[in-house]
């Protein structure tokens, strides 16, 4: 635990921040929040100026000072995740098409990054009309552009086939390829999670398509355990409230593959919309992010689910003592995934949260955007997709192993 100093005639908030910034010096593009700053504030404005699509900006701040220093410190843990010298670089943009949303992989062997177009939104001209994209850069491009060589990352267009990936949401690493969550088109094309070679033709395979003889609703992220090796998946439904599935026809669960016997089985209901999975690089522990308020469609519900749910993993594989680990005053937590030391990350409305394994925020990476989904590229690396904008950071924590 870092220390901190107290100096007479000075409040305790700001004692604390200098106490914080005398224990480290704070990283040039990082800043300390003072949270007792906005605990009591002039004005509380009512739910239809302030809720989950609106960004907080709380006085003694503007958007722009918010985004000038990106890595914002919660808490001291931060600086043992953010290092003495983290990096926010914009390293792609696109004009309107959400390009850059999901399935954020890296594949070591290479040192590229795969990531997937927006399947349901209308910019992305997807829905009945065309599967959405998977498309990968090169890390060794984003750094060039973090250092000023090149102007942006040239982005990859990979082409599956027998058979093609339909309308990819979320993505895992697994045994040297990467598995696809797709979420289907239209009655005839079900939800499927397919294997994919990262190596062209980018042959794939796929894995599973049914629940005995029923469709899945959508596919959307999964995981595999670090203890038992079974992969793990969440399905809700998005490809009905963005219009491309038909009406559903199961309820929105978590389930459990076993590669070995094909044996599929359910672990968890009782969500809004199950969204982004992981399980701590220890196998103890299971998150789920439950996107509920964000309704497609139907619109936004304000008093749903913006939630992470944490779940004790058993030594047999199943889950129990579900419990709240967080809830996302922005937007809604969508992507979820852990560093090498267990801290727990998601994606947001205005950048990535950062939690300490207790569910206390310790720190963000700000945006000052959606930030869908994000991963980690092996030591002190993360990429970021904000759908119209891509980001490459530089930190001092790593992601958890590749299974």
């Amino acid at each position: 635990m870092r220390s901190t100093t107290s100096y007479l005639g000075v409040g305790a908030a700001a004692a604390a921040a200098v106490g914080r910034a005398f224990a480290q010096s704070v990283p040039e593009n990082a800043q300390i929040v003072d949270q007792k700053s906005f605990n009591v504030l002039d004005v509380v404005p009512p739910p239809s100026e302030a809720n989950l699509s609106t960004l907080f900006v709380w006085p003694g701040v503007t958007e722009e000072s918010l985004l000038a220093k990106p890595f914002h410190i919660y808490d001291d843990e931060f600086y043992d995740v953010i290092g003495s010298d983290p990096s926010l670089t914009t390293i792609a943009t696109s004009e309107s098409d959400p390009i850059f949303h999901e399935a954020v992989t890296w594949y070591p062997a290479r040192d590229e990054v795969f990531f997937v177009q927006n399947a349901g939104a209308p910019a992305a001209g997807t829905g009945l009309n065309k599967s959405s994209n998977i498309q990968k850069i090169s890390l060794s491009d984003a750094e060039k552009v973090r250092n000023g060589s090149l102007a942006a990352v040239p982005v990859t267009v990979v082409n599956t086939s027998n058979p093609q990936i339909i309308n990819p949401n979320g993505a895992t690493n697994w045994d040297g390829n990467i598995i696809f969550a797709g979420e289907g088109q239209g009655d005839n094309v079900p939800s499927a999670l397919y294997v994919m070679n990262p190596e062209p033709p980018y042959n794939t395979t796929t894995l599973v398509n049914n629940y005995f003889g029923r469709q899945f609703n959508s596919l959307n992220d999964l995981v595999v355990s670090p203890t038992n090796g079974d992969l793990y998946f969440t399905d809700t439904l998005y490809g009905y409230l963005q219009d491309f599935r038909p009406v559903p026809g199961i309820r929105e669960q978590v389930y459990r593959y076993n590669f070995e016997t094909g044996a599929l089985t359910v672990v968890a209901d009782g969500f809004g919309h199950p969204n982004g999975i992981t399980i701590s690089p220890n196998g103890r522990t299971a998150y789920v992010a439950d996107t509920g308020a964000v309704g497609g469609f139907y619109g936004i519900n304000a008093t749903a689910p913006a939630s992470i749910y944490s779940f004790d993993v058993r030594e047999d594989g199943t889950w129990d003592n579900r419990k709240t680990f967080a809830f996302l005053p922005t937007f809604v937590p969508d992507g979820v995934h852990t560093d090498s030391e267990g801290r727990v990350y998601t994606g947001a409305g205005d950048g990535v949260w950062v939690y300490n394994k207790a569910g206390k925020l310790i720190g963000k990476i700000y945006t000052g955007t959606v930030a869908a989904n994000f991963q980690f590229a092996g030591e002190g690396r993360m990429v970021i997709t904000g759908q119209t904008t891509l980001f490459y950071a530089t930190l001092a924590a790593s992601g958890a192993p590749l299974q």
